[in-house]
């Protein structure tokens, strides 16, 4: 049961449900190619050493662990974050242990700005701000389908 579930109210159900896009995978994969590739150079370029090939299994497993750190902290993000539209409010839910969480009732929202950038267009994500009465911001970093989220808060 996500947070979302457990917080609705009686009567309350989710219209628009959204989590952070499956782009943020991508930096951990670039450390994984490019320890592949310079341990690659390594073994076809690099000086010969009566070491072996420590040099090139050196930067295969730098590679290796820091983009597969980067994929644990990303997957991790990813799962412990949760953005819900319902008819009558926006949850915002981050974080496991220490949990940020952002509530903000429908009749209370002025306006919800969507940046993207070029990628974030091709890939249909970016971020999202929602600016309440009393101007509160609460901004929302790499979101799947932004202009769905959009839709979903400004035709209530």
């Amino acid at each position: 049961m996500t947070y979302t579930e457990k917080v609705l109210q009686p009567g309350e159900t989710i219209r628009f449900h959204s989590r952070i896009h499956w782009i943020i995978y991508v930096p951990g994969f670039v450390l994984i190619v490019l320890g592949i590739v310079v341990a690659a150079a390594l073994r076809r370029y690099g000086p010969v050493t009566d070491s072996g090939n420590v040099p090139e299994l050196i930067a295969l497993a730098v590679g290796v662990v820091f983009g597969l750190l980067s994929l644990l902290r990303a997957w991790w993000r990813r799962l412990t974050t949760e953005v819900t539209v319902t008819e009558n409010r926006i949850v915002y839910k981050r974080g496991f242990v220490r949990r940020h969480t952002f509530e903000m009732n429908m009749n209370k929202v002025e306006s919800v700005h969507v940046n993207q950038s070029m990628f974030g267009r091709i890939f249909d994500y970016g971020d999202i701000l929602i600016r309440g009465t009393g101007s509160s911001f609460e901004p929302l970093h790499m979101i799947s389908r932004p202009l769905e989220f959009r839709n979903f808060v400004t035709a209530s």
